[in-house]
């Protein structure tokens, strides 16, 4: 009888330790393996923008944040940051390079003097003309892997461009020639490429701050800018302007960049998750702007505030013709590099 139970005994102990091993109960060690991710999570990537609130990048950055958030089931927050809240475009920039932002948004307009190479975006009649090919040139990995070591020098990681739109003119009188601007005071941003192009045609370039531009239009300090329509009804720069020129001279486009340290160090998930988020609004991008400043276009024209002339093929060509030597400016900065980029997107202005 004793044998019995102790073989008995033993049995049950067996079956115990096998239901043990088969159990779906965590191990310890998965418990603290649950626990360590549950305290990283959530986490906070800071967003900067050079727009504000209800602008191309706002849109963009909000639907940005819902995105990451839906991949990321609620492990990633982004706090979105529109322009004023952290500083002026080029200490945005700044904010990346050094790690205070996470991600921001750096237009060629100031970035030019940092990265040469983006200043190519500030040179015109260089983009195709039209729409669906300009997208498709902005989107191309090849672009930006071209891109990526003028970037990552500095310290930052691009991450994409975007497009929001044809600049436009503005000033108190039409611009349907370069003689039109003649010693005209445009503001333009701060870049010396961006000034140059405008140097051109014989204007006189102010660096102006963003937030400062309707004061200075307004007290006559200049005498006209340049920025997407979208931007100029919700800065109100209408209501100190006569007139709008379209002269589908060049794109304004932005590049979405991380601080390169921080890109790199992230976890395989989270990077595979931004990417995800970049590519998956590529199209919402191009569409939200070309909505957003064909509306804007429409409200301004409604309230009959400003005159809005579009330049023929004709005057087009007069302002093309002016604007080449600017490209051989942007190759004394860029040398080879720059080459190499001219010749891609030339690429794909020819028919």
């Amino acid at each position: 009888m004793i044998k019995n139970h102790v073989r008995h005994w033993l049995a049950l102990a067996a079956c115990t330790a096998m239901l043990s091993g088969c159990s779906d109960d965590p191990s310890p060690g998965d418990q603290s393996s649950q626990q360590t991710i549950s305290e990283k999570y959530p986490i906070t990537w800071r967003f900067a923008l050079e727009e504000i609130e209800g602008s191309v990048q706002h849109q963009y950055a909000e639907t940005f944040r819902a995105h990451i958030e839906e991949l990321s089931d609620g492990r990633i927050e982004v706090d979105v940051f529109p322009y004023g809240s952290l500083g002026t475009s080029t200490q945005l920039t700044e904010l990346a390079r050094n790690g205070s932002v996470n991600l921001a948004f750096a237009s060629p307009g100031h970035l030019a003097d940092t990265v040469p190479e983006s200043g190519i975006f500030n040179l015109h009649f260089l983009m195709p003309e039209q729409p669906e090919a300009a997208r498709q040139l902005l989107e191309d990995p090849e672009l930006i892997s071209q891109f990526q070591q003028p970037y990552q020098q500095t310290g930052l990681q691009l991450l994409g461009f975007i497009s929001e739109g044809w600049m436009t003119w503005t000033a108190n009188q039409p611009l349907r020639s370069p003689d039109d601007f003649q010693g005209l005071r445009i503001r333009t941003m701060t870049s010396n490429m961006a000034a140059e192009a405008y140097r051109a045609y014989g204007a006189e370039p102010v660096q102006t701050p963003y937030s400062q531009v309707y004061s200075d239009l307004q007290l006559r300090k200049i005498d006209g800018q340049t920025n997407p329509v979208f931007a100029i009804e919700e800065m109100d720069f209408h209501e100190v302007q006569t007139t709008l020129t379209m002269a589908k001279a060049s794109y304004f486009v932005a590049s979405m960049v991380s601080n390169q340290q921080w890109y790199n160090n992230l976890p395989e998930q989270e990077r595979t998750w931004l990417n995800e988020a970049v590519r998956d609004l590529a199209e919402f991008a191009w569409d939200s702007q070309e909505a957003l400043n064909q509306q804007r276009l429409e409200r301004m024209v409604e309230t009959g505030g400003i005159q809005v002339i579009r330049l023929n093929q004709e005057e087009r060509e007069r302002f093309r013709q002016a604007s080449l030597p600017v490209r051989d400016k942007y190759l004394e900065q860029t040398g080879e590099t720059g080459r190499a980029l001219l010749e891609f997107v030339d690429e794909w202005t020819q028919p």
